[in-house]
């Protein structure tokens, strides 16, 4: 009997909810009701960028291609196509311009590019927990004064009654101004520069080094490996994808000098050695409202450092097997 009950009135069954992948894509509306949250975050920042980035970009495309005077809106001003860009290449100074920001920025990219990894391996070495913060910690202070702080400060040491003057009138040398001189306004430029973001440059450095497992160089160490060594096969390594990025990074605004560092250090005695394209967008745009003309250079500038960061990113995904992207 029971056999044959079990038989005629078999045991319901119920069914069971289809467990949800890990990689399923929820439908939109699913998804904005669950993240709407972060959904309003993320189209904040979009905003932000696209009125503060994308509009200015747009809009300086726009004012490139017209001949835009005081008075004029960038819609209103005349059309005049090319003009602006053929204006450029036969300003008489322009080759010169181009050849002083070359040659600073090339300058800038040798001797501020290893100072900050040199700089992280010798902080990161420190033993001892509180000096090794104390030391970031004093590294980091020098990035956050200001140009005119620190031309205060190169000032008072190497003007023509500053300290390094005072130190060689006491040994009988003769009274050198520096900053007026074409030999030394570069060193003084690129010196400033190093000092002032050598510190903040080892912050991403910092970051990569934290994820070495110090068994690694435990390991190293029992094989035998002196200081150097851990370097080269650890520490080094573990660093190339900061170091490709910062690179790559570098390449794209190679045309780009700090404006502000060079309009506070420069004057009438050096322009043949410190006269960059900034600095002249700055005096022809502002100074005598070519607003289209210095637009024109502004732009020539993007579409560069834009082909420079895709060529190099793509000569080092060739060279290195990596890159941004």
């Amino acid at each position: 009997m029971r056999a044959g009950a079990a038989a005629v009135n078999p045991p319901k069954t119920t069914k069971k909810k289809k467990a949800a992948k890990p990689n399923e894509k929820l439908p939109l509306k699913k998804a904005l009701k669950k993240f709407w949250p972060l959904y309003i975050m993320i189209g904040i920042v979009m905003l932000y960028y696209f009125i503060f980035n994308y509009i200015p970009i747009i809009m300086g495309t726009v004012l490139s291609f017209k001949d835009m005077k005081v008075g004029n809106t960038i819609w209103n001003a005349k059309f005049v196509g090319w003009d602006n860009y053929v204006e450029v290449f036969q300003e008489p100074e322009m080759l010169n311009l181009i050849k002083n920001t070359l040659e600073i920025s090339i300058m800038r990219l040798f001797w501020g590019f290893w100072p900050p990894i040199l700089l992280a391996i010798c902080i990161f070495d420190i033993l001892t927990p509180w000096y090794k913060k104390f030391c970031q910690t004093m590294v980091y202070i020098p990035y956050f004064f200001s140009w005119v702080i620190v031309y205060g400060i190169v000032f008072a040491f190497f003007s023509g009654n500053g300290l390094i003057n005072s130190i060689m009138k006491d040994l009988g040398m003769g009274n050198v101004d520096f900053l007026t001189s074409k030999d030394a306004f570069r060193p003084l430029l690129i010196g400033s520069q190093v000092w002032k973001g050598v510190g903040w440059g080892t912050i991403l450095y910092f970051a990569a080094l934290t994820n070495v497992s110090p068994d690694l160089y435990d390991a190293a160490k029992v094989d035998g490996a002196g200081p150097l060594r851990k370097i080269m096969a650890i520490t080094l390594p573990t660093m190339m994808p900061i170091i490709t990025f910062q690179l790559i990074m570098s390449l794209g605004s190679i045309l780009n000098n700090d404006f502000e560092q060079i309009l506070m250090y420069y004057n009438a005695a050096v322009y043949d050695v410190a006269d960059i394209i900034d600095t002249w967008v700055y005096r022809v745009g502002l100074g005598k409202m070519q607003y289209s003309l210095g637009q024109a250079v502004t732009m020539m500038k993007a579409v560069i450092g834009m082909v420079l960061i895709i060529g190099s990113n793509y000569v080092s995904n060739k060279v290195a097997g990596r890159g941004m992207w």
